[in-house]
């Protein structure tokens, strides 16, 4: 099933339109990467030239034992919208702390986008709940209150769910999250950046190399740049005006 799984991915990878000008090692099936639902909040921010961005939840966001913010995705996000959107004042907020649930990060997101006063808010969740065990429709009802919460402060929310781990994933019951995330994200018009399933993808594919000790650092490295560079992409797609609507033909 595992190798079969392996390759339809590999198929609608392939089936897809060009995937522009990232590097092979970041390239994945476009379903992964690409949203239904835009980002209105956002794009309206990019009419006023300025689009500020807040990275909130757990501590996936840094690089484990490293000072240097700058390789870590956030900060390469930060630096990639600025090249992808020319003349935008970029500029990403991190409010993220080890072994923080959904819940945890709810009770500082008030005081958060207060600070940060963003128009776009990139909550990564679930990882932590599943390890404490926390109930999936609590865990739903936390994310539905976030995105009400950021919504009435003017941002839109893209999820993000957890890193992908063979390990882990043996260890944890992490499907529960998974779907009540993605559930969530589909009754509320949320853009899902589905982490999870694109290291799963460079996992199986052996794209990286994610048991390998000695390359541990190195690989993070790699894997935080291909992150910012994917979300990046579905934040530049989902905040692009509407298209006009095509006119009827004369008969």
């Amino acid at each position: 099933m595992r190798l079969f799984g392996t390759i339809m991915f590999l198929l609608l990878a392939l089936a897809g339109p060009a995937w522009g000008d990232e590097p092979a090692e970041c390239r994945v099936a476009e379903h992964l990467v690409q949203s239904p639902f835009p980002l209105p909040r956002a794009s309206k921010a990019l009419e006023a030239k300025r689009l500020d961005i807040l990275v909130l939840g757990g501590g996936s966001s840094m690089l484990p034992g490293v000072s240097d913010e700058s390789k870590a995705y956030p900060s390469r996000l930060q630096n990639l919208l600025a090249q992808k959107l020319p003349n935008i004042a970029i500029k990403v907020t991190v409010d993220t702390k080890s072994r923080r649930t959904a819940a945890e990060a709810l009770r500082t997101m008030p005081h958060d986008l207060a600070t940060a006063n963003p128009n776009l808010v990139v909550w990564q969740a679930g990882v932590i709940d599943a390890v404490q065990g926390t109930d999936p429709e609590a865990f739903s009802a936390t994310l539905n209150k976030g995105v009400e919460t950021a919504y009435s402060a003017g941002a839109d929310v893209i999820f993000m769910n957890m890193q992908y781990s063979s390990r882990t994933e043996l260890m944890i019951p992490l499907s529960a999250y998974l779907e009540n995330m993605r559930w969530v994200a589909l009754q509320r018009e949320v853009p899902l950046f589905d982490r999870f399933g694109i290291m799963e993808l460079w996992s199986e594919l052996g794209t990286f190399n994610f048991f390998s000790a000695p390359n541990k650092l190195d690989t993070a490295v790699r894997v935080h740049d291909c992150i910012a560079l994917l979300l990046a992409d579905l934040i530049v797609e989902a905040t692009k005006p509407p298209a006009p609507p095509v006119p009827p033909k004369e008969e």
